[in-house]
């Protein structure tokens, strides 16, 4: 990075392609980049009628080429893509009418640096689809929708109480083996280092 926000951007045709390309290039604080100069660090531009099937494939693809985090200009007429877009990395959404070069600039220098921008509309249904995710599909398996169980939940608030092992297990009525089992999955999961790591992770991300 050499102090501007690093796009890559990606249109279902040449002229599409072309417009974004010109409206952004000239802005100071964007550099437009090829594939072959992606980084973890750039933004992608994914441009497409509706958030469909289609779209997500393209938004897979262009993820491959290393891209993070993408600013989608988009009609959303279904809430049934927006979960899977967001996990894919879709940190913020414009439609095609207002998708100036300014707002664009805007949301991709907003992306780059960690923000999220969803129109409140957007917002609402993704809200009513992880409610109805929670209700329909987690809830019934004891999972909550941070992707914890219950007892997992449980044990992580009391580690991170400060107790070890033979208490948790001593104040849930589990065995030692028990919270041992629980503990491992849970780092293996998220993919953390230890107990303490597990712990950290879960209170800045709102888990516990």
């Amino acid at each position: 990075m050499n102090g501007r926000a690093q796009t890559y951007i990606r249109t279902p045709d040449p002229i599409s392609t072309a417009g974004i390309t010109a409206a952004l290039r000239g802005r100071a604080e964007i550099e437009v980049v090829p594939a072959q100069m992606i980084t973890a660090e750039t933004v992608g531009v994914v441009a497409a009628d509706t958030l469909d099937h289609g779209t997500l494939d393209v938004l897979r693809a262009v993820r491959r080429l290393g891209c993070r985090r993408f600013v989608l200009v988009a009609a959303v007429e279904s809430d049934s893509a927006l979960i899977p877009a967001v996990e894919l990395g879709v940190r913020a959404l414009a439609s095609r009418t207002e998708a100036t070069g300014h707002r664009l600039a805007q949301l991709v220098v907003s992306t780059a640096s960690g923000g999220a921008a969803m129109p409140p509309e957007v917002l609402g249904m993704l809200v009513k689809q992880v409610t109805r995710l929670q209700q329909t599909v987690l809830a019934p398996r004891g999972i909550d929708v941070n992707g914890l169980s219950v007892r997992e939940s449980e044990i992580l608030r009391l580690v991170a109480d400060g107790m070890d092992t033979r208490e948790v297990a001593t104040r849930l009525s589990y065995s030692e083996r028990t919270v041992k089992n629980v503990l491992h999955d849970i780092t293996s999961r998220f993919q953390l280092r230890n107990r303490t790591h597990a712990v950290a992770y879960a209170v800045r991300e709102g888990l516990i």
